[in-house]
């Protein structure tokens, strides 16, 4: 399909799927994203596959506990969901553009479906359980990276903006239906059953994948083998690495919050409600905060609040230092969380920096980055709450946060937030 002629009014589906929306008069809007059959598809596929993630964590956790009854190996379980993103992430990134993206899209939903059903068979002994665990956790950059890239097969300009935030929006609301229904359907099923239920749910994303999305071919037919040399070539580029900093730096220090959330309940006497509305607060503030953004702000007030968004996200934890009761910081996490919605302008500047040809390659090392960042931001927090008030750790995390945020924005400012490096040889080779 080609541009429309200069000053004709172009039909949503176009804006939707073919023009950046400079080139349109039209804003786009969530609903004409939704529109669109293959993102619908896509989307649905993804509910699945995070639900069936976080149903096989909360079912692996419970059978490792009852095997073992130890406490460490069980936290190993949720340690184990973050930290192999980064193997999978250096040595998996490249296959997201050697191959054709539904191909590989499908091979991880089966692949992690196989690990799972292995997971539930009953002679499957402890040590396999964690190795089967770190396969899926070191399978799903690749997933997501390939998935990620593919949104900018289906949409282009503000339409693929919108998608990935919609992506993020439904990854966080399904974590937080997830951890419920999980933890209900535990009451009923055994554990091993329910890793059948995630079993179900990744072959029902495979489907979905397989017959509702197109088959294109591969983004670099020659593109190198996996491994770390294209990898090092991207992060070797200044605007790249800036932003790939940009999405690693302030969520490793959100998750300091998460990981010193049960010390602190415990210290505001919240019990068990109290510690889970405060975890449910950050994402509810991050889907409240993209849904505003992506519906009153257009393109161009999104890049313009980008940056002081981002500057000003991890301070609301810095006024943890205030001993606030338990309403109070529900309350700042769910400001943290809204304070997110930056990464709306941050998804047009890493599309418009990084070459189409490593496209997938870039958001595999994004998203396992962002993850193990997580991972390890997450169990420092709660170390830290073992020898430290864990009012004083949030705060100290959030401050901290925002001195390292406002060194990253520098590098951000410094390569131009609408520059593009699609054409620079060291990159793109």
């Amino acid at each position: 399909m080609t541009d429309p002629p200069a000053g004709r009014r172009v039909r949503p589906r176009e804006v939707r799927e073919d023009l950046h929306p400079e080139e349109d008069s039209a804003p786009v809007t969530y609903r004409d994203v939704l529109a669109v059959r293959e993102f619908r598809t896509i989307l649905a596929a993804h509910v699945l596959s995070v639900a069936g993630g976080v149903f096989a964590e909360i079912s692996l956790a419970v059978l490792v506990f009852r095997q073992t009854g130890s406490a460490l190996l069980t936290g190993l379980v949720f340690a184990l969901g973050f930290l192999p993103y980064a193997v999978g992430a250096a040595l998996l990134s490249g296959l997201a553009d050697r191959y054709p993206p539904r191909r590989l899209l499908v091979a991880c939903d089966l692949l992690c479906a196989a690990c799972m059903a292995l997971m539930a068979v009953p002679a499957t002994p402890a040590a396999a359980l964690f190795v089967l665990r770190f396969a899926v956790a070191s399978i799903a950059p690749l997933f997501t990276g390939t998935r990620a890239a593919s949104l900018a097969d289906i949409l282009r300009g503000d339409a693929y903006v919108l998608g990935r935030s919609l992506v993020r929006i439904v990854a966080q609301s399904s974590q937080i239906a997830g951890y419920g229904l999980g933890g209900l359907a535990l009451v009923w099923l055994p554990p091993r059953a329910a890793l059948c239920v995630a079993v179900g749910t990744f072959l029902g994303s495979a489907l979905l994948l397989r017959l509702g999305t197109g088959d294109r071919p591969a983004r670099a037919a020659r593109a190198a083998a996996p491994g770390t040399g294209a990898t090092r070539r991207l992060l070797g580029d200044p605007r790249i690495r800036a932003l790939l900093l940009m999405w690693w730096i302030p969520p490793m220090f959100f998750v300091v919050a998460e990981g010193a959330a049960a010390p602190f309940a415990d210290a505001a006497g919240a019990g068990a409600a109290g510690f889970g509305l405060f975890l449910a607060a950050m994402p509810a503030g991050t889907v409240a905060g993209e849904v505003l953004a992506g519906t009153l702000l257009g393109p161009a007030a999104r890049d313009r609040i980008a940056l002081p968004l981002a500057a000003v996200s991890a301070l609301p934890m810095a006024a943890f230092a205030l001993r606030p009761a338990l309403p109070a910081a529900v309350g700042l996490m769910l400001l943290t969380g809204a304070c997110a919605a930056y990464t709306l302008g941050m998804d047009r500047w890493f599309a418009d920096a990084v070459p189409e040809r490593l496209r997938g390659r870039a958001m595999s090392v994004l998203g396992g980055g962002v993850m193990t960042l997580q991972g390890l931001g997450m169990a420092a927090g709660g170390a830290a709450a073992d020898v430290l008030p864990p009012y004083a750790v949030i705060a100290a995390g959030g401050a901290i946060g925002t001195l390292s945020v406002l060194g990253v924005l520098r590098s951000v400012r410094a390569t131009g937030t609408g520059r593009s490096y699609r054409s620079r040889e060291e990159v793109t080779t």
